[in-house]
């Protein structure tokens, strides 16, 4: 059973009024990009806990978690809250499938994520590993506006990182931004816009990772698997892997 480790705040930033991102100073082992931790507080007598993937890469300094407020969450506000200093408990090792060694060989490697199901992903593209397996890498990254649209600086990092491999298309949903996608990713794998602004197929020589709202998930894998494509499971390799945020 996991036991709970001591951090403390070390950096908060607000992207906007309501998703944050926290750095964490905490004796943590090592885990791999992809995976989450169990992040809580103290509440009233009662230590509140959720999962949250995280964003750093394996081996640095901070741990790092990316988060949005839920309204009637009894954790997230109170994250919100906290101060450079402040104590979080994060358990002390982590877990999850959402991992570059769990893919099987192929040659692209496609991301999408809605909201702040980002967070893996920037933690695989941190990972030098990950550009040796793979011909190209797409990340496609989906939010309602503009606002919301974090870490647009580590993406940009990495495209002038990995010119010829990496392929990054944003959607803007409830905007239209110039150069970005105003659709919701289902629609734009349905009418091949995707496809076509990257220049890279969603085919069997793909395998597609996903992460973020479960209707995405959801609508998503339905329109895959019309193409053939098949969830991903140890004992039956496929092409589809997910983690839902709900």
């Amino acid at each position: 059973m996991a036991e709970w480790l001591t951090g403390r705040v070390v950096e908060k930033k607000s992207w906007n009024d309501r998703l944050f991102s926290l750095s964490i100073e905490c004796d943590f082992d090592t885990f791999e990009s992809g995976q989450f931790v169990r992040v809580a507080l103290d509440i009233d007598g009662e230590r509140v806990a959720r999962p949250y993937s995280l964003v750093n890469k394996p081996g640095d300094d901070l741990l790092e978690i990316y988060f949005n407020i839920v309204d009637e969450g009894p954790l997230t506000p109170k994250l919100a809250q906290l101060e450079h200093g402040d104590e979080i408990f994060i358990t002390d090792r982590a877990n999850g499938f959402l991992v570059v060694s769990e893919v099987p060989q192929c040659r692209h490697l496609w991301m999408l994520a809605t909201g702040t199901g980002v967070g893996p992903f920037l933690s695989m593209l941190k990972d030098k590993d990950v550009w040796q397996r793979f011909e190209k890498i797409v990340l496609a990254y989906s939010v309602r506006d503009l606002s919301e649209l974090a870490y647009q600086q580590q993406v940009a990092e990495i495209q002038q990182q990995w010119p010829q491999k990496f392929c990054f298309v944003p959607l803007v949903t409830r905007e239209k931004v110039d150069g970005m996608l105003n659709r919701r990713i289902t629609d734009s794998i349905e009418d091949d816009s995707l496809e076509q602004c990257t220049g890279v197929l969603i085919d069997e020589d793909s395998h597609v990772m996903m992460c973020g709202n479960s209707a995405m998930i959801g609508d998503v894998t339905e329109v895959l698997e019309k193409r053939g494509l098949r969830k991903h499971r140890r004992r039956e390799p496929g092409h589809i892997t997910t983690e839902k945020y709900h």
